[in-house]
C-alpha cells in the first residue's frame, strides 16, 4: 500500500480496513458514511444485501480532505447546470431533485460527466472499478511482489487478520455479509493451516541450526563436487505400506482428518453462535 498514493489509496485502504468488495466500495455514496460512529453502510452488496461494517481510523482525515475536494467539485457542476447523479431503482421518479442534492452523490466519482444522451442527462458516475485494478496491479510490480494479487486479496486479508487476531467467527461473517457461515469457515482453515506451518518450519529450522553434524553435511551445505547436498540413498521396505511421503501417511489419510478436523470446526462454532 506505500507504493499507492491519492484516491486509489483511499479506495484500497477501505478494501482491506472494512473488507469491502471493489464495486462495493466504488459506490459509496456521502450519506453511508457516519463518521461519528465510525463505520460504513453497505447498500445492495452481492446478493442485494444490506449491511454495516467498521470504517477504519486511518482514513479518517483523507477521506474527510477527500470529500471537501468532492463537495467542491459537485458545486461547480451544479453552477454549470449539471451536479446529477445516477439513482438506484425508480428514486429519480419519486424525489426528482435527489439526483444533485449532496448526501447522494458518490464518494469516488469519476473525472468525466457522462453526456451519452442514451443515459438521459448529463452526469457524473464512479471511478470506474478498472483504473483501480490497474493502479494496484502496478503497485504490485513496484513493489516487487511475486504473487498473484490484486483488489480482492485485501478483502482475505481482512477476514484472515480478523481470525488470527481471536474474533468471534459470527463477527467476521457479518462484516463480510456473507450468508452461509460455511463460508467464512474457508478463512478459519487458513489461518489455521498458516499458523501451523509457520510454527513447524520455525520448529524444524530450529532443531537443524542445533542438531550436531556428525560428519555429514547438512542441507545447506554442498558437497565439494558442487552438485548439490549430500544425502544418503533411502531404501524403501518392501512389506511396507505404499505412501505419498516417505516419513508421513498417504494423501488419503491426511485428507480424511483434514475434513473430519473441518466439520468438527464447524459444528463446534454453530454450537458456540446458538
Amino acid at each position: 500500500m506505500r507504493k499507492l498514493s491519492g484516491v486509489t489509496w483511499l479506495v484500497v485502504t477501505l478494501l482491506y480496513g472494512a473488507g469491502l468488495r471493489l464495486q462495493e466500495c466504488l459506490e459509496l455514496r456521502v450519506k453511508d458514511i457516519d463518521f461519528e460512529r465510525r463505520e460504513l453502510v453497505i447498500r445492495r452488496g452481492k446478493g442485494q444485501k444490506d449491511r454495516r461494517t467498521m470504517r477504519p481510523a486511518a482514513v479518517e482525515e483523507r477521506l474527510r480532505a477527500h470529500l471537501r475536494d468532492v463537495r467542491r467539485q459537485h458545486e461547480q457542476d451544479v453552477a454549470a447546470g449539471e451536479g446529477r447523479v445516477v439513482l438506484p431503482d425508480a428514486l429519480d421518479r419519486k424525489y426528482p431533485n435527489a439526483a444533485t442534492e449532496w448526501s447522494w452523490q458518490f464518494v469516488f466519482p469519476a473525472g468525466r460527466v457522462c453526456r451519452d444522451p442514451r443515459w438521459g442527462a448529463p452526469t457524473r458516475y464512479h471511478l470506474h472499478e478498472s483504473a483501480v485494478q490497474r493502479a494496484v496491479a502496478a503497485a504490485v510490480r513496484r513493489a516487487g511482489i511475486a504473487k498473484r494479487a490484486g483488489c480482492h486479496t485485501f478483502r482475505h486479508c481482512f477476514a484472515t487478520h480478523l481470525l488470527e487476531d481471536g474474533y468471534d467467527i459470527r463477527t467476521v461473517q457479518e462484516l463480510l455479509g456473507h450468508a452461509d457461515v460455511s463460508t467464512t469457515m474457508i478463512y478459519v482453515v487458513v489461518a489455521v493451516m498458516w499458523r501451523r506451518a509457520g510454527s513447524a518450519a520455525e520448529r524444524v529450522s530450529t532443531d537443524r541450526l542445533q542438531s550436531p553434524h556428525n560428519g555429514r553435511t547438512t542441507d545447506c551445505e554442498e558437497t565439494p563436487g558442487g552438485l548439490g547436498p549430500s544425502r544418503p540413498a533411502r531404501r524403501r521396505d518392501p512389506a511396507a505400506p505404499r505412501t505419498s511421503l516417505a516419513l508421513g501417511p498417504s494423501w488419503r489419510d491426511r485428507s480424511r482428518r483434514t475434513r473430519s478436523w473441518y466439520r468438527r470446526t464447524r459444528v463446534r462454532a454453530m454450537r458456540e453462535s446458538c
